[in-house]
C-alpha cells in the first residue's frame, strides 16, 4: 500500500534489493577474507562501485575483482565499469 503511494520508497526498497543481491553475489564469488572487507556495495547508473574498509583492502580487492570480473559482467550485464573505493567502517 504505501509503495503505491510513494514511489520514492518503491525506489529506495529496489536498491536496497539490488545491494543485497550484488553483495550476497560478491560473497559467493570473491575469497572470503576480501569479501569481508567490503563496506558498500552502489550501483549507480551502470557503474558498480564497491567500497573497502582500508586502502590496502582496497587494493587487494581491487585485483580479486579482475579475477572474476567477467563473469559478473556476465551475469549482470548492467554494469558496464566497476570502481572500487576505500571507506572505513564506522
Amino acid at each position: 500500500m504505501l509503495a503505491r503511494r510513494s514511489p520514492v520508497l518503491t525506489r529506495v526498497t529496489d536498491q536496497a534489493a539490488r545491494q543485497s543481491l550484488l553483495r550476497d553475489w560478491m560473497k559467493a564469488h570473491l575469497p572470503e577474507d576480501v569479501s569481508a572487507k567490503i563496506t558498500g556495495i552502489v550501483e549507480r547508473q551502470s557503474t558498480l562501485v564497491l567500497f573497502a574498509e582500508s586502502a590496502a583492502w582496497s587494493a587487494r580487492l581491487r585485483y580479486a575483482v579482475l579475477d572474476i570480473e567477467a563473469r559478473l559482467r556476465a551475469e549482470h550485464p548492467q554494469i558496464t565499469d566497476i570502481k572500487v573505493r576505500v571507506l572505513p567502517r564506522s
